[in-house]
């Protein structure tokens, strides 16, 4: 199974993930860089999981970028920012502070480098850090969050929290440079007071299951059964990572064909609930145009189901995946030395 990984490039944040890849490694940097903690996760966990790009998807994100281009627009989003970076480069840190609180007064003042590095914490790691503060202290390092981290954070606080933390956060006002330096000092001194006490995690199933699916196929079939004799949870787990729904995506049009003629139709549309639309595509293409509005219909009109049932019965279709695998019926990744 060495490409299972591989899927279908589509959407914004795939083409920008190839872009920065196809950049040399400075001006990747540089642009990322320059990229909210959100943003920065997104590109990064896209650029880890694509899988192989091939020819066309590259094609198709230069493409992407060149029609942006040539709308001939500016995003605004940024550009105070931007505009500071430049001005503190060309007359320093200062001057350039003054002069956007003149052109832009209105402009959230950007948090030191020392309360910034929290917007890159785990929220329920910071809700640890800040519990036995002042509500009046967590009301400003909230505020150097975005809304999502804030809200995310506050929820992992004691409750008893809640309340006092968001009546001050309301009521705030002004903080003068002296308190916010105050603040800057203590969380740099709950940093450091973690840092090394908190084991760097490394390995897992996922990964475990990555190198697998990226080794010979051999590997597989000798590695897969002693480690079900040694631990059966950890097979399981391997299976289910190595094996998801979504890399289905990857077989074509007859392949899927031959899978969906051995799904049972209750089944499949369950299925398929759990997809988006353009995911689900996939499927309508390996059936005839009536039998795919039919199923289209289906779907559009049945109510809401559990996330449980769509679970199963993707569960149900991986399994007869693999069965067709084993009798040779479908191909999914290289075919090595099990086909000539």
């Amino acid at each position: 199974m060495s490409d299972l990984s591989t899927a279908p490039v589509s959407g914004g944040i795939d083409r920008a993930a190839i872009m920065v890849m196809l950049m040399s490694e400075e001006d990747a940097t540089s642009i990322l860089s320059q990229m909210e903690p959100d943003e920065l996760r997104q590109l990064a966990a896209r650029m880890c999981t694509l899988g192989e790009i091939d020819p066309q998807s590259i094609s198709d994100a230069i493409s992407g970028f060149s029609r942006s281009i040539d709308t001939g627009t500016i995003p605004a989003h940024g550009r105070v920012d931007s505009v500071k970076r430049m001005l503190t480069s060309a007359v320093g840190d200062m001057k350039a502070h003054s002069l956007i609180r003149q052109v832009a007064p209105d402009q959230k003042e950007e948090p030191s480098p020392t309360l910034a590095v929290l917007r890159w914490l785990d929220p329920e790691v910071i809700a640890e850090m800040l519990a036995e503060e002042h509500p009046q202290a967590i009301a400003v390092l909230l505020l150097q969050l975005d809304t999502d981290t804030a809200a995310a954070t506050l929820a992992a606080l004691p409750r008893v929290l809640h309340t006092p933390v968001l009546h001050r956060v309301a009521r705030l006002g002004p903080v003068s440079r002296q308190a916010i330096a105050i603040l800057e000092e203590t969380v740099e001194g709950m940093i450091q007071q973690r840092h090394g006490s908190v084991p760097l995690t490394m390995g897992g199933v996922k990964e475990a299951a990555e190198i697998i699916n990226r080794a010979h196929r051999s590997v597989e079939k000798e590695v897969m059964p002693k480690i079900g004799k040694l631990d059966k949870v950890l097979h399981q787990q391997l299976e289910h990572e190595m094996f998801k729904f979504e890399h289905l995506f990857v077989l074509d049009p007859k392949q899927i064909g031959t899978l969906l003629r051995e799904v049972e139709s209750e089944t499949l549309i369950n299925s398929l609930r759990g997809l988006g639309e353009e995911d689900r595509e996939i499927f309508y293409g390996a059936m005839s145009t009536r039998a795919a509005d039919g199923l289209r219909d289906e779907i559009d009109t049945m109510g809401r189901i559990k996330r449980a049932e769509v679970d199963s019965a993707q569960r149900e279709v991986i399994a007869v995946a693999k069965r067709l695998i084993a009798d040779g019926e479908l191909i999914m990744g290289e075919a090595d030395d099990d086909y000539v």
